[in-house]
């Protein structure tokens, strides 16, 4: 399968795409906080911390990118001049790639790209939201010993979340642009040195390679979060979140970790040797990155159902009353363990990248994941993950957010969730199915970075 044999598959994607971006614009009461996920297929929010409003607007001008429709370029560009300014100076949060490469950075891109037009002041104004919002979220930084760091979650500083390897663009994109963040004494901090000291501290400890670090040592497991005793500066423990317990994974915390490895991956090979060498350079920058990717990339493979959709967590707890699961198709119908499809839908655009770069860098055959990311999106663009219900405001459905917590809508008496969406599952099925249309039409390669 090539990408070109879906084209069929984005005709109708996009088709879909613009009526719930429509439907949702016409019916969502904006006072009562941006849209997080569905209940009974209507967007409601949940105040926890405003991380999905960038993917609203974004998911408006990725529309714009894949069909050309001025119109939605023309809406997420208001909305961004409106409402986002608050989301570029947010000191409290791990979540900028989410809300400001969602909206500026692609607004930006499309400019670099020459598929839009710009003032030389409306390209200011980009460049100067991404660059403060590199240089607010670099700050939001704890030092540990051996030189070693990351950025805070909005739990606090003594956590690391995996998700935030996302937000490294943010990071990356500002660097390009040539900024810094300054401290005190106006020390000046490279964006760079910050965005690579948190990827390896990311692949140190969320991420596990069979090493023996403890009982559950499972070469590719990934913790969704990673407590540091913030008085000595050293690793106490793995823990999480939103998964089932510190020792199995959450599956959208291992897709964040393919997709944000994957993307680190093509954006330091874009860089100049001479920029790399005082932080260790590319050899042992890319070396640990790559094995983080690839690590976790083969045990999604393999502890996905057959066609690439996982269960909410390998290690959910009525997972094993589903026989051998790994063997068929997912069923989000199940009565015992909810799929995820927004992991998913993060998962094979990782794939996708992850395949591509091994093959463009020839350091070793990609096509087992690019194969892999491209039958996972053929998957999601088609029943039953794809919303055809025209009263349904989500687009990418048999999505979970946070299971432990019981925020999902559960339609049965069984009290496992399907049939609903969420905002970052609706707008990385926009991503991916973007990337993989830009591969069969031979556009300008889609990426975060100059």
């Amino acid at each position: 399968m090539k990408p070109a044999d879906l084209n069929e598959y984005f005709k109708h994607f996009w088709k879909l795409s613009k009526e719930k971006i429509d439907l949702l614009e016409s019916n969502y009461d904006w006072m009562t906080g941006p849209p997080v996920y569905t209940k009974k297929g209507q967007y409601t929010t949940r105040g926890w911390t405003e991380w999905t409003e960038g993917f609203v607007y974004g998911s408006m001008i990725l529309q714009f990118d894949a069909t050309d429709d001025e119109h939605y370029l023309d809406l997420g560009k208001s909305y961004t001049l409106k409402r986002m300014a608050k989301h570029v100076t947010h000191t409290g949060v791990h979540d900028h790639g989410f809300n400001n490469i969602s909206t500026y950075g692609n607004l930006f891109r499309l400019a670099q790209e020459g598929r839009i037009s710009v003032t030389t002041w409306e390209e200011e104004y980009y460049k100067l939201a991404l660059k403060v919002s590199g240089a607010v979220q670099a700050s939001r930084w704890t030092e540990l010993t051996g030189d070693s760091g990351f950025i805070q979650s909005f739990n606090g500083p003594h956590s690391l979340f995996a998700d935030t390897i996302r937000s490294l663009r943010s990071l990356a994109v500002a660097h390009q642009l040539g900024h810094v963040l300054l401290g005190e004494n106006d020390i000046k901090i490279s964006l760079l040195d910050r965005l690579i000291r948190h990827a390896r501290t990311t692949a140190e400890y969320i991420v596990y390679y069979g090493d023996g670090r403890d009982s559950y040592d499972i070469p590719g497991r990934v913790a969704h979060e990673a407590i540091f005793n913030v008085t000595d500066r050293r690793f106490r423990c793995p823990n999480t979140q939103q998964g089932y317990s510190p020792f199995t994974t959450w599956t959208r915390g291992l897709a964040w970790i393919i997709t944000g490895f994957a993307e680190e991956l093509e954006f330091i090979s874009a860089l100049e040797d001479s920029e790399l060498e005082s932080m260790g350079g590319r050899k042992e920058i890319e070396g640990f990155m790559l094995k983080a990717c690839k690590t976790s990339a083969d045990f999604y493979i393999a502890n996905s159902a057959s066609d690439g959709i996982p269960y909410w967590d390998t290690g959910a707890p009525e997972l094993n009353k589903l026989g051998d699961w790994r063997s068929r198709p997912a069923d989000p119908g199940n009565n015992f363990e909810p799929v995820d499809s927004s992991a998913a839908a993060i998962a094979c655009q990782g794939l996708m990248r992850l395949g591509r770069y091994l093959n463009t860098n020839s350091v070793g055959t990609g096509d087992v994941y690019f194969d892999k990311g491209l039958e996972i999106l053929k998957v999601l663009m088609d029943k039953p993950y794809l919303s055809t219900d025209e009263s349904h405001q989500g687009l990418l459905l048999n999505s979970v957010y946070h299971r432990p917590n019981g925020w999902d809508y559960n339609p049965g008496k069984d009290g496992i969730p399907g049939g609903e969406s969420c905002m970052w599952g609706d707008y990385h099925i926009r991503e991916a199915a973007l990337y993989a249309q830009r591969l069969a039409g031979k556009k300008p390669y889609y990426k975060f970075f100059l």
